[in-house]
């Protein structure tokens, strides 16, 4: 089973430019720099997920992959990464299940990062095929082999990001969507909602401590084109204190306003690194704790 999100991987064409910039949106330090395959990445660890931020980067077949990716999509999110079971030895057996269920998914295989100071990192993997996947790229991932999760990105600044909230993504087929997240990758759907005022139906699907947003116009007919991915949610502890930060480090950031969630507090980030859609958030009080977003 899925025990929670493991990265979100975006696609970038120049490392050091977007590397610079989420250090400076995030208030982090990357724990790890460097690459195989012909790409090279920065991998920004928190407690419930990973930012891995990837360009091409010489010759290699997955730097050809992220090649062709930035010349028909552009830069964003790429992909979805989710944590697989308690040990590597749950991946082989999901990713058999999934075959039955219609996911057309790889063997695992590891995958070798060798950090720029010559230290390598591995990590088993498998892919269900796009076409399964609402045309989206979703990767399944064992948990570390030695057993001990990555060490957390160090705070560079006061008032860093937290966490994750969610990621966002917009659905051509509700159903589809439905079928993939909920009965095939079998992520807990904790809400199904509409929204007449924004004219919007949302999915809001727990993988571990983030959620999966899936959105939709509330009407719309079905389509069988690919669903595409919408931005990131991140957790801050101070919204003020933060959009201060950000707006210091040279970001054009919205005022600090009232969030959907009741309690919440929440400002946008218009020009995050890559052209991703960033969205600062605050906890809301306990008693108010849903899976609604802001």
């Amino acid at each position: 089973m899925i025990t929670a999100l493991d990265h979100v991987a975006l696609c970038v064409r120049d490392l050091d430019a977007a590397l610079d910039g989420y250090r400076r949106l995030l208030g982090v330090e990357p724990n790890w720099i460097g690459g195989d395959g012909g790409a090279r990445h920065a991998w920004f660890q928190f407690p419930n997920m990973a930012l891995d931020v990837i360009s091409p980067h010489g010759e290699g077949a997955f730097g050809d992959r992220m090649r062709a990716h930035l010349e028909r999509h552009g830069e964003g999110v790429w992909a979805t990464a989710f944590t697989v079971g308690r040990s590597v030895d749950d991946l082989a057996p999901f990713a058999k299940l999934m075959n039955r269920r219609g996911l057309h998914t790889s063997e695992p295989a590891l995958t070798r990062s060798t950090h720029d100071d010559g230290r390598k990192r591995y990590w088993l993997g498998a892919n269900p095929r796009p076409e399964d996947t609402g045309g989206l790229q979703v990767l399944l991932i064992a948990p570390p082999r030695d057993g001990q999760p990555w060490p957390l990105s160090q705070p560079l600044v006061p008032a860093p990001v937290a966490k994750l909230d969610h990621v966002v993504v917009y659905a051509a087929d509700v159903n589809r969507a439905l079928a993939v997240y909920g009965a095939k990758l079998g992520l807990d759907l904790r809400l199904d909602r509409e929204n007449p005022q924004w004219n919007a139906r949302q999915l809001f699907f727990r993988a571990g401590d983030a959620v999966i947003e899936v959105g939709a116009k509330i009407g719309e007919p079905a389509s069988d084109k690919p669903d595409r991915f919408g931005g990131l949610a991140w957790r801050v502890d101070d919204p003020d204190a933060a959009r201060a930060r950000i707006s210091a480090a040279g970001f054009d950031v919205s005022e600090v306003r009232t969030g959907r969630k009741p309690g919440t507090k929440v400002f946008t980030v218009r020009d995050a690194p890559g052209g991703v859609p960033t969205l600062m958030l605050s906890a809301e009080p306990a008693q108010n704790r849903t899976l609604e977003t802001a």
